[in-house]
């Protein structure tokens, strides 16, 4: 699918670049001013909260609908998950250990990702706060991104599956936004050593690369890759890509079965269910590619994204970076990334073209993190 202006009136309710969305709809207020920048339309993809007053705004102003239309998921016998209650340990302290380390990036992201694994708690409003180690990592971000405005790494909760116990975690710490030092190499390297899981999964909202692909489908990856064009573009790691083990699809069939519960706040222009594409260890042209830019499949190739994989989005490879530093003591892991944001048509400036994808998300962003989610518990339950 390539989408266009068209496409988001259909969907939206409005056309981003004829009519562009009230100031008050922004998180980020820089986003909304003719000036942006596409590191601004970035950010408030990060930012943007559907349950906060701009998202309010923004659900008065389009046809987008909130997480209060959630419709509880039918789980499978046994296999419901179970919300862990307050965690122990004092304040400031390590996370808990856990046979699953799930973590996911964006307040939307977080929001999903609560209501499906964590069923009672939300990662904005519940989860307990991780500052453990803050005032060191800190010291390589800059000041003004997410982690040192939240004044803290991260927040988590806990859950269970199946018997497998799981830490839930929303980062505020993001490789694209904390400076030009990777804290985020360093968060991933602490939150592993105190869970230390036999599964990591890193999931949340992504770019479609190439036109197979609608909002809601489901990328699950065990090959990362950087493609990285800007601030990292000297680093030894601006190229490499890293490879984990195969999924378990034990529960996929099931999970597709799960969409359905929510699958009618997707856009009505999706032709058929959201998928789910499994990638095999040694498929490269398939892996999720993690920019530096804020970067995204266009019909004319214009980041050069068509061939590196199938997804693009701004954190995975990092996982990837750190799991070949850690060796033979490494989790296995696995990226597991929804399309919130097919192919954008190459129509008008490229600027128009990012405000395109972020109302996109805005949109969307929620509710296809429900999906990546749902596999998410698919995975946890075949552990």
């Amino acid at each position: 699918m390539t989408i266009n202006r068209k496409w988001a009136e259909r969907n939206l309710g409005f056309d981003p670049i004829a009519t562009p969305a009230p100031a008050a709809t922004f998180a980020f207020a820089a986003a909304a001013k003719p000036s942006s920048s596409l590191e601004d339309f970035q950010r408030e993809i990060i930012d943007f909260d559907s349950e906060a007053p701009a998202g309010k705004e923004f659900m008065a102003f389009s046809t987008a609908t909130g997480l209060t239309r959630f419709t509880d998921i039918p789980w499978p016998k046994g296999l419901a998950p179970k919300t862990g209650n307050a965690p122990s340990g004092r304040a400031g302290g390590p996370l808990p250990r856990a046979d699953v380390l799930a973590v996911t990036w964006t307040v939307d992201e977080g929001h999903a990702l609560s209501r499906v694994l964590t069923p009672g708690k939300d990662s904005r409003n519940d989860y307990r706060p991780y500052t453990h180690n803050f005032a060191t990592i800190s010291k390589k971000m800059r000041a003004g991104c997410p982690a040192m405005e939240a004044k803290r790494l991260g927040a988590y909760w806990t859950t269970s599956i199946g018997g497998k116990r799981v830490v839930v975690f929303k980062s505020e710490s993001h490789m694209s936004q904390d400076g030009p030092g990777l804290a985020n190499e360093d968060v991933w390297r602490q939150i592993i050593g105190e869970v230390q899981p036999k599964l990591v999964l890193t999931t949340g909202t992504s770019g479609g690369i190439g036109k197979p692909w609608e909002v809601g489908d489901v990328v699950v990856s065990p090959i990362v890759r950087f493609d990285c064009k800007s601030k990292f573009k000297n680093e030894p790691f601006h190229n490499a890509h890293y490879s984990s083990v195969a999924s378990n699809a034990k529960y996929f069939a099931q999970a597709k079965g799960l969409f359905k519960a929510n699958a009618g706040q997707l856009p009505k222009d999706n032709t058929r269910p959201p998928k789910i594409a499994r990638v095999a260890p040694g498929a490269l042209a398939s892996s999720v590619v993690t920019t530096d830019f804020f970067g995204f499949d266009t019909s004319d190739n214009h980041y050069g994204l068509q061939g590196l994989g199938d997804e693009s989005e701004m954190g995975d490879a990092v996982l990837g970076l750190v799991a070949k530093q850690m060796g033979t003591k490494a989790p296995r892991w696995l990226a597991v990334r929804n399309v919130s944001d097919p192919q954008i048509k190459a129509e008008g400036t490229l600027r128009q073209q990012a405000a395109l994808a972020a109302q996109i998300y805005k949109g969307f962003g929620r509710w296809s993190s429900v999906c990546s989610a749902i596999v998410c518990w698919a995975l946890i339950a075949a552990e």
